[in-house]
């Protein structure tokens, strides 16, 4: 027998296990089955080139548990081990720290599992006692046991052993013995091993006989070992990658389509990836890809593998030359990673273009599902911008779609401002702002259809992008606000007309919580509608973003601001101001001459005091600036008053305000009521 320390330095393993490979305990048995895997493997490999003469046999490797032993063996027939090789991969891990020893397997992390290197220690995670007993496929080998209770001493004794090959036993701790449940390791076999190459059998297949279930001699075999991206394309139909999809994505919808990954140069990669139906809610669908080495399953957690918009797709990524046993961090600095990472976002962007050349009319019909992805791509990625900007689609109103190219050519001419900008108008929702919609089309502009989640965001890039062009909400402003024409032949009313006239309206206004109105008049036509409400674009645009964005929080705290519009061509408007201006001339007038009065004084005090210093300036000099301002604030007040005792004097007013919000959603509650009783009144 002999005996000695593993040649490591540091006095626990451990820790250094713990903290720079492995984050879940778990993993201990995706390295020790893959181990497996990768001696049987060799052993194939030996026998092709002819090293190996035997027979090779089943070569199944078996997972088996026994609860009263409290043990957990995995066993292959691969190709073993000597005495020698047991302590050359096993017993030799000589190294100072994490960090010389990633610096020293960092290019060689295949000899690391291969040969039982430090993938194997991480069963000494759940185990208080790991047993390897193996023997080489070599003639005349013999059977060697090795055993270590996880502190650097080990033994290592000859032992019987009938076939080459190699049974890992470990010993379970008393706090793990959740890895001694059937169901658990059924569980991560299904999680780690489902598409290892080799066979991996766990327990025996079950039938229902005499009421229950019991086991038969047929061994249950866990894993696919040729799945679907290790096939030639040219051999696979349509089906056969649906039927793929719904293994790994039961509960799903069929993809739109797919993208059948396979390169050896400079770096190797096969796999699928398939795209999701996406039309909202960004997050439910991420981390769906799942990461592969030489079938081994790694992780879906590859935000910071590929870029981020590609954490959207589904499917599997398999290389070898993405290492195994490392941290993440090691992951985003790794050259192969990066490589891999823009070769993908350029085979995305290849196959999206070659559908659209292909079969625009299909891709137009898929677009709603995909648009969410192309936007995601292209706000994050510069390079995906690039490409994307050729297929990418707008969509208006009427259901039409249009690159970006064939929109500005469509539209120029029109939506031209006098300023040389290209105005693009959009709405959100078609119902809502239907009669914005309608009311632009009748001056013969097109209106796109902007209602995906990341629009507000693609609009602020697409203005940036695109020379001269502003995106604006149809209910941004009054339309000839929008898009201002040269042309343009304005009957805009006197401005004390139009201050009586706002004064009316503004007092009826109902009174809302974080919202606020400002009354505005400006002549829209005789058919345009006599009130409008719009709102800033730019506010808007905070506010949306405010939901989405950290450090916007404050624009979504302001109160919604919003200008009710009233048309001065309108026919009831005119009536309203007709009839306002006889009802109200003689109590207004005083009022009038009294402002007047009272401003140039405002003026004269101004104009007395301009050339003196505030501390200058005596008591009196104050008092009577002060009372003046305050006899302003008593007549502008007492004018309010008048407008208001009119505005409630005139259903038309409180009528014509509450179409407006009714029309935009606004109106509720005791003002929705109101405005019924008031309708069946004016019916009356």
């Amino acid at each position: 027998m002999q005996k000695g320390n593993i040649g490591i330095t540091t006095e626990n393993i451990f820790p250094v296990i713990k903290k720079f490979l492995y984050s879940d305990h778990e993993i201990f048995l995706r390295e020790i089955v893959s181990n497996a895997v990768d001696a049987t493997q060799k052993l194939k490999t030996l026998a092709m080139k002819g090293d190996f003469k035997g027979e090779l046999g089943d070569l199944t490797v078996h997972v088996a548990v026994d609860k009263e032993a409290k043990t957990l063996t995995i066993s292959d027939r691969g190709i073993g081990m000597t005495a020698e090789e047991i302590d050359k991969y096993i017993n030799q891990i000589a190294f100072s720290g994490a960090n010389d020893f990633l610096e020293k397997y960092k290019d060689d992390a295949s000899a690391i599992i291969g040969h039982f290197g430090l993938g194997f220690y991480s069963s000494f995670m759940v185990a208080d006692r790991v047993d390897i007993i193996t023997r080489s496929y070599r003639d005349d080998a013999k059977g060697v046991k090795w055993t270590c209770d996880g502190s650097p001493a080990f033994e290592i004794d000859d032992c019987e052993k009938a076939d080459r090959g190699t049974d890992i036993v470990l010993h379970i701790s008393d706090d793990c013995v959740e890895f001694l449940e059937k169901n658990k390791i059924q569980e991560l076999l299904t999680k780690y091993c489902r598409f290892l190459p080799i066979a991996i059998a766990f327990g025996k297949k079950t039938e229902w006989k005499d009421g229950k279930q019991v086991d038969t001699e047929e061994d249950n075999i866990v894993n696919d070992t040729t799945p679907l991206w290790t096939k030639t394309p040219s051999t696979l139909k349509d089906e056969d990658y649906k039927k793929f999809y719904r293994e790994l994505y039961p509960m799903s919808d069929d993809p739109l389509f797919w993208i059948h990954l396979n390169v050896d140069y400079p770096f190797n990669l096969t796999g699928v990836l398939y795209f999701p139906r996406i039309k909202s809610n960004l997050d439910i669908h991420r981390n769906k890809i799942q990461l592969y080495c030489n079938q081994v399953f790694v992780t879906d957690q590859v935000e910071n593998i590929v870029p981020d918009f590609l954490t959207l797709l589904h499917g599997v990524i398999d290389s070898p030359d993405i290492p195994l046993n490392v941290s993440r961090s090691y992951l985003q600095s790794d050259s192969n990673v990066k490589k891999i990472s823009s070769y993908i976002t350029k085979k995305v962007s290849d196959r999206l273009q070659s559908i659209f050349k292909a079969d625009r009319k299909d891709f137009e019909q898929k677009w709603d599902d995909l648009k969410l992805f192309i936007h995601y791509g292209m706000l994050s990625e510069n390079d995906f911008y690039d490409k994307a900007k050729a297929f990418a689609l707008f969509k208006d109103v009427d259901g039409k779609y249009f690159t970006y190219d064939e929109y500005r050519d469509l539209i120029k001419d029109a939506q031209t401002d006098k300023e040389g900008n290209l105005i693009y108008l959009y709405a959100t929702n078609k119902d809502e702002q239907y009669s914005y919609i309608e009311t632009a089309k009748s001056k013969g502009y097109n209106v796109l259809l902007l209602d995906g989640q990341l629009d507000t965001a693609m609009v602020s890039m697409l203005e940036q992008k695109f020379e001269k062009s502003r995106f604006s909400r149809v209910d941004g402003d009054v339309i000839d606000r929008i898009i201002q024409k040269d042309n343009e032949s304005k009957n805009e009313l006197p401005a004390d007309e139009a201050a009586s006239l706002t004064g009316v309206f503004t007092s009826e206004l109902p009174t809302m919580d974080k919202t606020q109105f400002h009354v505005e008049t400006a002549a829209m036509g005789e058919q345009a509608t006599p009130v409008v409400i719009t709102q800033s674009e730019y506010m808007r645009r905070m506010k949306d973003a405010s939901r989405y964005q950290q450090g916007m929080s404050f624009y979504g705290e302001m109160p919604d601001m919003y200008n009710l519009v009233l048309n001065s061509d309108h026919r009831l408007v005119k009536e309203v101001l007709s009839d306002m201006k006889s009802a109200l001339a003689d109590k207004l007038l005083p009022i009038e001459n009294e402002l007047n009065t009272l401003k140039a004084r405002h003026t004269a005090i101004e104009q007395d005091q301009k050339d003196k210093k505030p501390e200058e300036l005596t008591d009196d000099d104050k008092e009577t600036m002060k009372k003046c301002n305050d006899d302003i604030e008593a007549q502008e007040n007492a004018r309010k008053g008048v407008w208001a005792e009119y505005g409630k004097s005139n259903p038309v007013v409180a009528q014509l305000i509450d179409l407006a919000l009714l029309q935009n959603g606004l109106l509720k509650g005791e003002a929705l009521s109101k405005f019924i009783n008031r309708s069946v009144d004016l019916i009356k």
